[in-house]
């Protein structure tokens, strides 16, 4: 039986697809909640229209593709989720997902098949390769956050602190020194 899917299943297909299921799995478990419609013919001529019209907003040239990108580049998408204890999200941030908040916050439109990153399932800090148009891609910035909490500052790099005059910062080179001459084996006479 073939059915439009209303929302990204697992395993079946993403948001907007006609795909062909087994007829009492669509009649008991996809139509009853909602995840999917029949797709009658003119339900399926009114969803083609709908992707052609969004192809259109998409990028036509390289040099609308590269305005994009810029637009995208300066772009932090966020996106609050329920998570468990260890940072493992109750489902995923999916490609769809990721479309749908990048048209709400910059009214740019780009195919979900052009992202280039699966299911996103942890919280956490995350860049999402995407393909514009041909030799045109950006890397959104992307927080993945649980739902009323804020995630930790990023780790700053691991520069050396300047210590204060006649004192060695930890970890200097003379403090090692003993321990890599304790890891040296020593020569044995025979």
């Amino acid at each position: 039986m073939d059915v439009i899917l209303r929302q990204d299943i697992e395993k079946v297909g993403l948001r907007g697809e006609v795909v062909n299921v087994a007829r009492g799995y669509a009649r008991n478990y996809l139509l009853p909640r909602g995840l999917a419609e029949e797709a009658t013919p003119a339900k399926v001529s009114e969803l083609r229209k709908r992707e052609e019209q969004r192809a259109r907003h998409e990028a036509q040239s390289f040099d609308q593709a590269r305005e994009m990108a810029d637009a995208l580049n300066e772009t932090e998408l966020r996106f609050e989720v329920k998570s468990g204890p260890t940072g493992a999200l109750f489902g995923s941030v999916t490609p769809t997902d990721i479309v749908d908040e990048i048209w709400r916050v910059k009214k740019i439109r780009v195919d979900r098949r052009k992202v280039g990153i699966d299911n996103i399932k942890r919280i956490g800090r995350h860049t999402v390769p995407i393909e514009l148009f041909t030799d045109v891609d950006v890397e959104v910035k992307t927080l993945v956050v649980p739902e009323g909490g804020e995630l930790p500052p990023p780790e700053p790099e691991a520069e050396p602190e300047a210590a204060p005059e006649g004192q060695t910062p930890e970890g200097s080179a003379a403090e090692e020194a003993p321990i890599e001459a304790a890891a040296e084996p020593e020569a044995t006479e025979e």
